[in-house]
């Protein structure tokens, strides 16, 4: 009897554990090839000389052949989401680690896609050396400068665009008082982009914040990128985040008049961190994804129409990996769903990109 007890026992344990495991998998189910035929998003932007492009993480780019897939098929431009930021690269004084970013660059080499390097100087991401080793202006100069320099070299020739200064700005207007510019000043712009001209020369260099609508903070972004310029700062770019519905402007027609002003200073504007929540918008689950999808229609056309845009990257492709889950609990906010499958945002930027052709 106990023995018969013992097997039954067994049984009911493996039926449950089956049982979770179905749940599992019907709830999570394994990504499977998109439903896609015809031109990609890819070779439409070509056609009209257009960037269009992602951010990307390593694990499901070396996990996920899905993941790997659209990535190839449907983007001539990514930026390492995390793997090019300070503390990743650079995680101890004396040590440098290039091993995931060089696997995603890598992988954009073989798939002939350029690269955007995301961010040389900011005030999040640094590693706990720098933010307590309480250093004097000179080392944090020094620092700095090591930091580009080394980093900027070793990509020299495989990177198209830095991220040289991301967030500068606060949201009242001010230059956000970051440990670069608290410790050597405000010059810490000037000099970064500076020192990353001098690492390469011909790497198009830009500036990068949540700066798109009309408003205080804005101004203060686009008269900080215009005093650059007058001080002969090798800046080539401003970069517009995007995060629609959660810092950034949800005013396509207001982003289109703050383009045409830096084309007045001879500047290139980059859409560089787009992503739009669906739960920003009101009714039935079909009515927030078309929303969605008008959203990223209307902020591509926006840039298309740009005499001085070329380039719109989203952050991430697929709901199935996006950093809002964690950091706003906000829902499905790219143009995939979390099985790869194409969203109604997703065919609005085909046909945007398709046009009249």
């Amino acid at each position: 009897m106990k023995l018969r007890s013992f097997i039954a026992y067994i049984l009911v344990m493996l039926a449950i554990v089956w049982s979770i495991s179905s749940a599992s998998i019907a709830t999570n189910p394994e990504p499977q090839p998109t439903d896609l035929a015809g031109e990609s998003l890819r070779s439409l932007a070509a056609k009209r000389d257009f960037l269009i492009g992602t951010a990307v993480k390593p694990q499901p780019l070396q996990d996920e052949p899905t993941y790997r897939e659209v990535v190839a098929r449907e983007f001539n431009i990514i930026i390492p989401e995390n793997h090019t930021k300070f503390s990743r690269l650079h995680p101890e004084r004396d040590r440098y680690d290039f091993t995931q970013a060089d696997a995603i660059v890598q992988f954009a080499k073989e798939h002939d896609i350029k690269v955007i390097g995301h961010a040389l100087a900011w005030f999040h991401a640094l590693p706990r050396w720098v933010v307590e080793g309480n250093f004097s202006r000179e080392e944090l100069m020094e620092i700095l400068h090591d930091h580009i320099q080394t980093v900027v070299d070793h990509y020299r020739g495989q990177i198209y665009a830095w991220d040289v200064v991301n967030e500068p700005v606060e949201a009242n207007g001010s230059l956000r008082e970051t440990i670069w510019y608290k410790t050597i000043g405000p010059e810490y712009i000037d000099l970064a982009l500076r020192w990353t001209r001098e690492a390469d020369p011909d790497t198009l260099l830009y500036i990068n914040d949540y700066a798109e609508g009309l408003n205080s903070k804005s101004q203060s972004f686009y008269n900080l990128a215009k005093e650059l310029r007058q001080r002969g700062a090798p800046l080539d770019a401003v970069g517009f985040q995007t995060h629609v519905g959660f810092l950034s402007s949800d005013n396509s027609e207001e982003v289109a008049e703050n383009m045409k002003r830096y084309a007045e200073l001879g500047l290139e504007v980059m859409i560089t961190e787009m992503d739009v929540p669906i739960d920003q918008f009101s009714g039935t689950p079909e009515e927030q994804l078309e929303a969605q999808a008008k959203m990223y229609q209307d902020f591509l056309k926006v840039c298309l129409d740009a005499s001085n845009c070329n380039t719109l990257v989203m952050w991430g492709f697929t709901d199935r990996h996006t950093w809002l889950t964690g950091f706003t609990g906000s829902k499905d906010p790219l143009i995939f769903d979390k099985s790869y499958q194409p969203k109604p945002a997703y065919h609005a930027m085909w046909e945007e990109l398709k046009g009249t052709e």
